[in-house]
């Protein structure tokens, strides 16, 4: 989205008789006393709601049988460190991978992330030397698309690695900047991976072509144990029947002969219980083996039981869609109302411009730049939390102070009727101050 410099100039002359009109309407919003929380991409209660059957899948009856018939063990003992094949099966239909390439674990998919990158810095990667013991000129480095996943940043913040920001474009990251630091004959044994979420990307909803999708397969990298950390967060969480296509990441390094290139996420937390789901991770048979060995040292075996629940009840990849339909009729209505909300209030103004996802669960706003940090704190201030403003950058730095991520799952469609007004007439204020200072 381009900078806005030259619409805010031009309204500089008349920043001084605007203001004074937008600081009475928003001193009308603060006294509405709203408090709503759009800070992170949560489900909603209606959408939690949807699985609720799922705690009567597994009762007496059926968890006898389920743990007995036909199984050498049993469900409710140790066992089964990758997951139980049933699960597998289900997760790698929605990882559209081959169940033998799929690891599920718990209920977090952020939890597996750390995990594969704590195990590169404590043990290393395809025998590669552990990046913790590598020489100061040679830390590992990661590549981070931008604006993206606060949670991704702050993994690799908290392991010390260095982070170097790529743009993303609208059909994925600039992939010019990308293979010029991946492919470096000085500095590409550096980079050690570089964070995706290649469908419906947080926070813009922009999915990966397949001309991205291959050509980070093709990279060509000094490192053996650089690693594309595809985090397919979004992968059948569509708005309408038509949603986005990804081409896959398995097939292009396949084909590319990077064959363990690739690791995939996935979970159910934003399918069945934000907090109760289950993850997982797909990747070739030799990082495979190499993750479970290294599980095998952590843990005796996952929550099978909740995985049998979630195999019971979502089924299998046409149950999964179906179920995932009901979220998009309670989904749509809240993305809409925030997209008509900023047409009416913004739109032709030149003080914004804005994504409309097909989806995921955000919605990315790029305002004047040098107002974003003023947006939030000015929404804060009048009862409606928003993520902070940075946070889609590393180091919580955006460097034009532009970018806010909108969560629309949260809040009913009443409150976010109130809160995206309220969001577009603190931008016109952040706007107008700005101008009467240029």
């Amino acid at each position: 989205m381009p900078l806005l410099q030259e619409s805010i100039q031009e309204s500089t002359k008349e920043a001084h008789k605007i203001q004074p009109g937008l600081l009475a309407s928003y001193r009308k919003a603060q006294e509405r006393g709203l408090k709503l929380n759009m800070a992170r991409g949560k489900p909603s209660p209606e959408q939690l709601d949807l699985s609720s059957g799922m705690l009567n899948a597994l009762g007496p009856d059926e968890l006898v049988g389920a743990c007995h018939a036909g199984q050498a063990d049993d469900r409710r003992n140790y066992g089964d460190l990758l997951g139980i094949p049933e699960a597998r099966a289900l997760m790698a239909a929605i990882m559209e991978v081959p169940p033998d390439s799929v690891i599920v674990a718990n209920n977090s998919s952020l939890s597996i992330m750390y995990d594969l990158v704590s195990r590169a810095m404590t043990h290393g990667l395809a025998g590669e030397a552990p990046w913790a013991r590598l020489p100061e000129g040679e830390r590992p480095v990661f590549v981070c698309p931008a604006p993206g996943y606060d949670r991704h940043f702050a993994a690799t913040a908290h392991f010390g690695i260095e982070m170097i920001t790529v743009a993303m474009r609208d059909d994925g990251p600039d992939m010019d900047h990308v293979e010029s630091l991946v492919e470096s004959k000085e500095h590409g044994r550096r980079v050690k991976g570089i964070w995706c979420v290649p469908k419906y990307s947080n926070p813009t909803g922009v999915t990966y072509s397949e001309e991205v999708v291959r050509r980070l397969a093709a990279l060509k990298s000094p490192a053996r144990d650089f690693r594309i950390y595809w985090d397919n967060a979004y992968a059948v969480h569509d708005l309408g029947e038509q949603g986005d296509t990804l081409f896959s990441i398995k097939q292009a390094c396949d084909e590319a002969g990077n064959p363990d290139r690739w690791y995939q996420l996935a979970s159910t937390s934003k399918i069945t219980f934000a907090g109760a789901g289950i993850a997982a991770v797909a990747s070739s048979p030799a990082n495979i083996d190499e993750i479970a060995r290294q599980l095998a040292m952590r843990t005796i075996g996952p929550d099978k039981l909740n995985q049998l629940r979630h195999v019971m009840f979502l089924r299998d990849l046409k149950g999964v869609r179906a179920h995932m339909r009901r979220h998009a009729e309670l989904l749509r209505p809240k993305f809409e109302t925030v997209l008509r909300v900023l047409a009416e209030e913004l739109g032709g103004q030149g003080l914004g411009e804005w994504t409309r996802p097909n989806g995921g669960y955000f919605i990315s706003f790029d305002g004047p730049v040098g107002t974003a940090r003023r947006v939030v704190e000015l929404c804060a201030d009048a009862g409606v939390v928003l993520t902070a403003a940075g946070a889609t950058y590393p180091g919580g730095v955006d460097p034009h102070d532009k970018n806010i991520r909108i969560a629309p799952t949260y809040p009913s469609v009443e409150e976010l009727e109130q809160a995206s007004c309220l969001f577009a007439l603190c931008v016109k204020i952040a706007a107008a101050e700005k101008a009467a200072r240029l």
